[in-house]
């Protein structure tokens, strides 16, 4: 699918991996609805750099662990922009919390991760699915993570709730075919401001990774627009973690 003149939600597409996504469909020429939920300031920073560029984009606010909210913010991008070709489900919450602390991992933690971080996803999936289905066609990337592969992370229920996007794919991928493509591009460490204050963190694990740097939210957009482009794939997990989990 060539993306210039196509229509793209990114949901927490005003930071790190979701910003570089924004300028990413935009250079392809893409229009691109810049969703946040806080960082206002971010979207509205990353639609003017769009902008700048000759790009069309607008900012947009919207809880995606709220459905109504969700629904409302896709029939104002159609209104807007006309359809909705392309959604990328990049916006994830998480809480840093030891391992082994398993009382910390409350109830309330696990259920914001995963109203959030899964049922999000979901949310904004099947309000975009009416209108990709109207044109016949469509594709959605979900943001995984490796922490879903190995069980690791800045917490237990971070790493489930991601184990849990990886099987929504799947399950959006059969539920949505023929015309709809779901996959699931799957991060490990990222330079973006989740490593706040843990840069000493990162500079240690870089030399332990086999292309030894980390990546950057760059290197994730550029798969993130190749997922959404490729026609022949769907429910499939892509790795890139710079061979993190080698």
């Amino acid at each position: 699918m060539e993306l210039k003149h196509q229509t793209a939600l990114v949901t927490g597409g005003g930071t790190g991996i979701g910003r570089a996504t924004s300028l990413a469909l935009a250079s392809k020429g893409a229009a691109v609805a810049v969703n946040y939920s806080r960082s206002v300031r971010e979207a509205e920073e990353t639609v003017q750099l769009i902008q700048s560029l000759g790009g069309k984009a607008i900012a947009i606010r919207a809880d995606v662990s709220k459905d109504e909210e969700v629904k409302r913010m896709t029939e104002t991008i159609v209104q807007r922009f006309g359809t909705l070709d392309l959604l990328v489900n990049n916006a994830s919450i998480t809480r840093h919390i030891p391992f082994p602390d398993l009382d910390a991992a409350t109830g309330e933690v696990w259920d914001e991760l995963f109203d959030v971080n899964v049922k999000g996803m979901f949310y904004c999936a099947r309000a975009a699915a009416p209108h990709m289905k109207k044109q016949g066609r469509g594709a959605v990337v979900n943001i995984g993570s490796i922490a879903g592969i190995t069980g690791l992370g800045s917490s237990l229920p971070y790493a489930v709730s991601k184990a849990a996007v990886h099987g929504l794919t799947k399950s959006l991928a059969r539920a949505l075919a023929p015309h709809i493509r779901v996959n699931c591009v799957v991060p490990g460490a990222v330079a973006t401001r989740w490593w706040a204050g843990r840069e000493e963190q990162m500079s240690q694990l870089a030399p332990n990774l086999l292309l030894r740097q980390i990546s950057t939210p760059e290197d994730i957009a550029q798969l993130i627009c190749a997922s959404l482009e490729q026609e022949a794939m769907t429910g499939q997990m892509i790795t890139v973690d710079s061979g993190q989990t080698m």
